[in-house]
């Protein structure tokens, strides 16, 4: 459903958002090997999240990447609206471009239910939400 580069984005903020209490901003070749990501795949992305306000930069000595307590509580429909936009939630099961409810393809109907109920735990789940089970040990940012 999601694109690499959109994964790749909820994986670097998250990551970002692991450095919020101490203040520390990152570069791209550190957040690029902290979840196993290609350095120019990061870059591109993250400058698509700083423009839509995902994420924060500075630039300079002391310069980076990094999220204020704000971005924290964003929802993950936010940076999937960045990346992937809308279609992500519209596509065909299939993959097929004129899939709809009047013309459905043989998957319409059951992935319809899949693909609403995804949206509706992206909006629902905060940043803050998927930075939890990381910062106890529960989940992980790279395989």
């Amino acid at each position: 459903m999601l694109s690499l580069t959109c994964k790749t984005a909820v994986k670097a903020v998250i990551y970002l958002a692991s450095k919020l209490e101490t203040g520390e901003k990152a570069g791209i070749r550190e957040i690029a090997a902290f979840i196993d990501a290609s350095e120019h795949t990061v870059g591109k992305m993250l400058q698509t999240l700083v423009k839509e306000e995902v994420i924060n930069s500075m630039k300079g000595p002391n310069g980076g990447f990094f999220i204020t307590e704000k971005q924290k509580h964003q929802s993950l429909l936010k940076i999937i609206h960045a990346i992937d936009g809308d279609e992500v939630f519209q596509q065909c099961g299939l993959g097929l471009s004129k899939c709809s409810s009047t013309h459905p393809c043989p998957m319409h109907d059951d992935y319809k239910i899949i693909r609403d109920g995804f949206k509706k735990m992206c909006r629902q789940k905060k940043v803050s939400d998927l930075l939890e089970p990381v910062n106890d040990g529960l989940a992980y940012l790279m395989g």
